[in-house]
């Protein structure tokens, strides 16, 4: 369960921000013929989850490979790409927990990688020596440590809140042994940003309420120097760091203070002084550079779709690519000299691709083949943008799955898909879980109700202290928008979420009578046990936490007025639940007992535990155990609802 902050920091690592009306919407072109069921070529989740999911970008030093993840052994481990498209080699061998390479050392081919404990998200930072050696450099229990990048001189950064489980501290460590040195202390608890290249700065953000936040930084070079507070204001206007420039004289952050979405401004050190850096009718989500400098690197998240733009940092000028293939360009990263760079291409209908380009030539190298050879991108479906009116005739945007095989001859059941978050969002990309149902004929609506981020800060607080009301009904309209369409089955639409969209999954089975199943993915059953029980690393945003669901010292009679559990005899039609044991944000227990709730009513309902996963399954085998279980139990309970009820 990812919250609801403005404060988007290394630390947290949470949602964005959301608005009032949307843009129009351009006329889909005519549909192509109905496919026949017969026509149709459809995969098991084995074969969807055949697949592989590969991310990061770091180059090496002389630009000759690409540090990655895969999950191609089943469990992610961390893998060199030769950039002239050679095979990769397996850098760790991991069977059991995650790994997440993070970045090559400067000079040579070490490297920092990142691991949890069976999905605790206590990670610890690792660096592998080029013998294949491991050293720990955060070692100790119930810590959480992570990177912040390099500096100029070669070390490194890294945060850990190892003194005080709520508060992470800052960390300078030697890049030749390893040695660390306390550089800030944070006392104050504010959540940890960025560090300039030049080691001097430190970027810091106190989240003041849910929708209030600031920007402070500290000169690391002075000792017990005072934080310089970057954003004064009234009124409620939210800040976050997007990182320094390459010389380390501004900061590039983004503020909603001037518009519904978040734009970035440029704030000079020197002077003190701040300036437009770019601005877009969406929200800019990140600002990057390239290493010299050379280019800038800004994401604009635009209805749902990334959009990135790669300028040169001098002239301003877009850069020219090659043509590329059909998706999103994502993650991209570039050489010391700038001369290569690697990117992700990704779509619905494709997992995401690494390719390397060499700037000046009019060719891409691909790297990887991620999707499982025995299907192609046309087996798959393309989501489409839709709106529809909620109940207050707010206009609500979300993602269309048709299956191929649906026509008004061939009816299809359906699912109201719901974000985690509460401020999460669905997006377009590829989704295994999501291709498997659509393949095997269930359509999809991933709707993106109020307190979605994307939209607009508008948009993004009309849930604040309002869940399981005003954003439950924005989902139950969607289900009224499914049965208005002429190839899906109105009788038979069921709701499926997870972590917060569990919630949301819970809440519509048991607040409502809209729902035919339910499938619950580690999702919030009782907030008042969860708001008393978040991991003490959130620590600095907690009061923006109380500010989006409501204090438990003061608001536990509506947390209990809203948390399906206390409601659980209302449920009348089947479930499935869908747990990780070592969950820290919804605890084991959540589960457990709406299990046993529902169980009591006579209902069916089906339980998954998985004792190796932590809030979002990791691991390819429960992937696909997971996936399995979706499919089965909508098939029982749903697709062939009239003989099983």
């Amino acid at each position: 369960m990812s919250i609801k902050t403005g404060v988007l920091s290394v630390a947290a690592m949470l949602m964005l921000s959301a608005c009032g009306k949307a843009p129009e919407t351009s006329k889909p072109e005519a549909p192509a013929p109905a496919t026949t069921q017969a026509e149709v070529k459809t995969f098991t989740a084995e074969e969807f989850f055949a697949t592989t999911t590969v991310f990061g970008s770091s180059i090496n030093h002389d630009g000759t490979a690409v540090l990655a993840s895969n999950d191609e052994t089943g469990v992610f481990n961390a893998y060199r790409y030769p950039l002239d498209g050679s095979e990769p080699e397996q850098l760790t061998k991991s069977d059991k927990d995650t790994v997440y390479g993070v970045s090559w050392f400067p000079e040579d081919n070490r490297f920092i990688y990142t691991a949890d404990n069976g999905g605790d998200e206590l990670n610890h930072l690792y660096v592998q020596e080029v013998s294949g050696e491991v050293k720990d450099l955060t070692p100790g229990e119930n810590l959480k440590a992570g990177f912040l990048g390099w500096s100029d001189s070669g070390d490194f950064f890294a945060y850990s809140n190892e003194r005080d489980p709520k508060a992470f501290d800052l960390y300078r460590y030697s890049s030749k042994d390893y040695q660390r040195e306390l550089i800030f202390q944070n006392d104050d608890m504010l959540s940890i940003g960025d560090v300039s290249k030049d080691g001097r700065w430190l970027s810091l953000t106190k989240a003041v309420s849910g929708a209030d936040s600031d920007l402070y930084l500290i000169d690391l070079t002075r000792e017990d120097a005072a934080p310089i507070h970057v954003t004064p204001h009234e009124g409620n206007i939210e800040y976050f760091s997007y990182g320094f420039n390459p010389d380390s004289s501004k900061l590039i952050f983004a503020t909603n203070e001037h518009s519904e979405f978040n734009q970035a401004w440029a704030y000079e050190l020197s002077s003190g002084e701040s300036e437009l850096f770019y601005e877009t009718d969406w929200d800019v989500s990140f600002v990057y550079f390239s290493k010299d400098g050379k280019y800038t690197v800004i994401g604009v998240n635009d209805d749902a779709q990334t959009k990135l733009t790669i300028l040169n940092s001098e002239t301003k000028q877009s850069v020219q690519l090659p043509e590329l293939p059909p998706g999103d360009l994502r993650g991209v990263n570039f050489s010391n000299d700038s001369s290569k760079m690697v990117f992700y291409i990704n779509a619905d209908n494709s997992p995401s691709n690494l390719y390397t380009h060499t700037l000046g030539e009019d060719n891409v190298v691909k790297l990887t083949e991620t999707l499982n050879p025995a299907m192609s991108s046309d087996d798959l479906v393309m989501s489409e943008v839709v709106r529809f009116k909620s109940f207050d005739d707010l206009e609500i945007p979300g993602l269309l799955y048709k299956p191929k095989q649906a026509s008004s001859e061939n009816k299809v059941p359906a699912l109201v898909w719901v974000h985690g978050g509460p401020g999460g969002q669905s997006r377009t990309g590829y989704r295994a879980a999501i291709q498997h149902l659509v393949n095997n004929g269930y359509a999809i609506f991933a709707v993106n109700n109020r307190g979605s981020s994307g939209y607009g800060k508008t948009f993004f607080h009309l849930d604040d202290k309002n869940h399981g009301e005003g954003d439950l009904q924005d989902i139950v309209y969607g289900k009224k928008h499914l049965q208005t369409l002429d190839w899906v089955d109105s009788s038979r639409i069921g709701i499926i979420g997870g972590s917060y969209g569990g919630y949301m999954t819970m809440a519509g089975m048991a607040f409502t009578d809209e729902f035919e199943v339910g499938i619950n993915i580690f999702g919030v059953t009782n907030w008042v046990r969860t708001l008393n029980s978040i991991p003490p690393w959130w620590e600095a945003f907690k009061q923006a936490l109380y500010d989006e669901m409501g204090d438990p010292a003061t608001d536990a009679e509506r947390h209990r007025k809203i948390s399906p559990l206390f409601h659980a005899k209302n449920i009348k039609k089947p479930v499935l639940v869908v747990q990780g044991a070592n969950d820290p944000r919804v605890l084991q227990v959540e589960s457990d007992e709406m299990v046993a709730a529902i169980k009591a009513n006579n209902v069916p309902v089906e339980y998954v535990l998985f004792e190796d996963e932590g809030h979002g399954f990791r691991k390819r085998a429960n992937r696909i155990t997971a996936s399995d279980a979706y499919a089965r139990f909508l098939d029982r309970y749903l697709k062939n609802s009239a003989n099983q009820l």
